[in-house]
């Protein structure tokens, strides 16, 4: 059994939603979670975020959640940051398949695993909220994401194998897809969220 905690990236404050600004388009009222007019209780500066990470590595969970979305800080130059100031800790980085070319993104996870000494599990989370998904641009319906997710991720894979890596989809087309330095096999681990559930595998 592992534990995970959570890294407040949009502030923090004494109930599970302050701070959260809610992300429901024009019109919705965001004071009760977050929004212009909530109450910051704590900013997520490199200090506080710094004290909550060595705080979970102290009480020994196994990594740490950081969020991904416009309302947050990046979880990836974040969890960079906060490598650093830790020595065990792992850091699970929410990431979404609308807003980072699949290729990209295995080349931030290798240099990741590579800086940290595998100290990476990647959160891989399809999208749901159509405000949130069209600030990135992003206009496709459920089933479509899913699909594009699923490319995504094969990509990703493709790019760590040990030859460049060719694929062509309805979403995504890329040839000699490839890393420098691709993470080693017990360091692919890949958590997807969705409708059907969550799932931790080896890539």
């Amino acid at each position: 059994m592992q534990f995970h905690w959570f890294l407040p990236t949009g502030s923090d404050g004494r109930t599970l939603t302050t701070g959260m600004r809610g992300t429901h388009g024009p019109g919705h009222d965001t004071t009760a979670t977050g929004g212009p007019g909530a109450d910051r209780h704590r900013a997520p500066d490199l200090r506080y975020l710094t004290q909550i990470a060595q705080a979970a590595e102290h009480m020994g969970f196994d990594a740490i959640l950081t969020p991904a979305g416009t309302f947050n800080e990046d979880p990836w130059i974040t969890c960079a940051v906060l490598a650093q100031a830790t020595e065990r800790l792992k850091f699970l980085v929410a990431q979404r398949p609308d807003s980072i070319s699949p290729t990209l993104a295995a080349q931030m996870a290798a240099t990741f695993q590579q800086q940290t000494r595998g100290r990476l599990l990647l959160n891989v989370v399809t999208g749901g909220d159509r405000a949130e998904q069209a600030r990135f641009g992003d206009h496709l319906d459920k089933a479509a994401r899913y699909a594009r997710t699923d490319e995504w991720l094969t990509i990703l894979r493709g790019a760590w194998a040990p030859e460049p890596f060719d694929y062509q989809g309805a979403h995504y087309d890329v040839q000699g897809a490839a890393v420098f330095s691709p993470p080693e096999s017990g360091q692919r681990k890949i958590l997807v969220g969705g409708h059907f559930g969550s799932r931790l595998a080896d890539s």
